[in-house]
């Protein structure tokens, strides 16, 4: 099975080359690793020439995107592949990262499939961490209202990349956000992995990141109700624009009561009770559920 990786790099010069190893390190597996960097202005691009010169990756730059737009564009330019993996550039992969995700992503066949694992934290040192534990319940509703897979941990197969370069959405928050909701909203094989399968470094310089202190997880916690760009709204009518052609009508049906709670309030207090909408995380659902109350979500 042949995997791309696809890695995007901004002023990675401190952890890059110990994320590389990593990954030409994976068992059982034909990779390629294609970089994007997002405009370094540090010994980047000496370290990927460097690499790129050996044979071991082909990386191009661009201008400064952010994470977000950087990785999707790196989809939008992927090689033809059987799988395509997210990869931030200050983690450190086991060697059986992607062959776990392809060897569960096989019941998929010809249908479009997505693969996400537990996360585990570690230090700048690579030392283990207190992790924060997801049981998702993997719903299209929950998608809407929970956002918490870790990009660097997806595989997602061939057919499921196809259609996802087929739209190119105006908003975007998170490029795993949008991938995993639109995975699930297309109907297609999504598997979760409660092993992980890399270390999830957390350090100072992180441009992305889930070890957050109290305070700002506390802030980040609020901005998410009282935040004005509303970015769940948002990211729900770029899915209905994108792909409502191939959405499945049950899930077609919970995207439009989702989006209706923006008509009047009570629209809004039908969408506060809607059991499709419960998520895992209990205190991310009150909080949804006051967002919706005050319109902002």
């Amino acid at each position: 099975m042949k995997v791309q990786i696809l890695l995007s790099t901004y002023n990675g010069e401190k952890y890059l080359e110990e994320q590389l190893e990593s990954l030409v390190k994976q068992e059982d597996i034909e990779i390629s690793i294609l970089v994007r960097d997002d405009g370094s202005t540090d010994s980047t691009h000496d370290i990927l020439n460097r690499w790129q010169e050996k044979g071991l990756l082909r990386w191009y730059t661009g201008q400064n995107l952010k994470p977000a737009k950087s990785f999707l564009q790196l989809l939008f330019d992927a090689d033809e592949a059987d799988y395509y993996a997210f990869c931030d550039q200050d983690d450190y992969w086991y060697p059986d990262k992607l062959s776990s995700a392809v060897n569960k992503l096989s019941s998929a066949n010809d249908k479009a499939g997505l693969y996400f694992s537990q996360t585990q934290l570690a230090d700048k040192e690579l030392n283990k961490i207190e992790s924060v534990i997801i049981r998702p319940y993997i719903t299209f509703g929950e998608s809407l209202v929970y956002q918490f897979v870790g990009g660097c941990t997806m595989v997602l197969n061939r057919q499921l990349r196809d259609v996802i370069v087929k739209y190119r959405p105006s908003f975007l928050s998170m490029h795993d956000v949008w991938v995993y909701d639109v995975a699930l909203a297309i109907g297609a094989e999504v598997i979760f992995d409660p092993i992980p399968h890399m270390l999830y470094r957390q350090h100072g310089g992180n441009v992305i990141g889930q070890g957050f202190g109290k305070a700002e997880k506390w802030k980040r916690s609020m901005n998410r109700i009282f935040n004005k760009s509303q970015e769940r709204s948002r990211l729900a009518k770029e899915i209905k624009e994108g792909f409502k052609d191939v959405m499945a009508c049950q899930n077609l049906l919970i995207l439009e009561k989702f989006l209706n709670g923006k008509i009047n309030i009570w629209k809004r207090l039908l969408l506060y009770i809607d059991k499709d909408f419960r998520c895992s995380h209990k205190r991310t659902y009150r909080k949804f559920q006051l967002a919706v109350l005050l319109n902002l979500y």
